[in-house]
């Protein structure tokens, strides 16, 4: 297993701003850190949910179609390079009203996170499906991809004011370093 790329991969997608992030930040501001934790650990039950949702989706494919793979490796890829091309597209303010957020809100939200199901998909078809097939690996590495999720959430409710600061001020170059390393996990995917 290429472990330097799925690793890349799953930091760089996990801690980029998206619905998660923004939600978790935006809670934290309005209710506070301690208070936000029951949102947050609602979003990190959804994130395992859908990363086993992901997994037996991703495993069924597959097995039915054992040629799948390299199509799959190919959308993988394609996700990264529109994920390059939106580090460099001006980002919108994302507003929401996630004061009122409890722990059935925040797990329920992760079934209808665009950016969380592809962000499944591409992780266990293109790195971990090559790799392993034994569940008791695939649940843990479904654990694994939750668990890197739930600490971005936290990091971004604990440090919201401060990555906003930094993404203003040196957002070009983290832009760069963002798109040099998903442009890295694209080729390995086909070495």
């Amino acid at each position: 297993m290429p472990w330097i790329s799925f690793a890349s991969y799953i930091i760089i997608v996990a801690f980029t701003p998206g619905p998660n992030n923004i939600m978790s930040m935006n809670n934290a501001k309005n209710v506070g850190f301690r208070k936000g934790l029951i949102f947050n650990f609602g979003m990190f039950t959804g994130l395992f949910t859908v990363m086993i949702l992901c997994l037996i989706f991703s495993s069924v494919l597959f097995s039915m179609v054992p040629k799948i793979q390299f199509p799959m490796k190919i959308l993988g890829a394609l996700y990264m390079a529109y994920l390059i091309i939106k580090t460099f597209l001006p980002q919108k303010e994302h507003e929401t009203n996630s004061g009122k957020n409890g722990f059935l809100v925040g797990a329920f939200l992760q079934l209808i996170n665009p950016k969380l199901i592809i962000y499944g998909i591409t992780a266990i078809s293109s790195f971990i499906l090559p790799y392993y097939s034994k569940l008791p690996i695939l649940i843990l590495f479904s654990f694994v991809l939750a668990f890197v999720g739930f600490i971005s959430i936290l990091c971004w409710a604990l440090f919201g004011s401060l990555f906003s600061r930094l993404f203003s001020e040196h957002k070009t170059v983290l832009n760069i370093i963002m798109a040099a390393l998903l442009l890295y996990c694209i080729i390995t995917l086909f070495i």
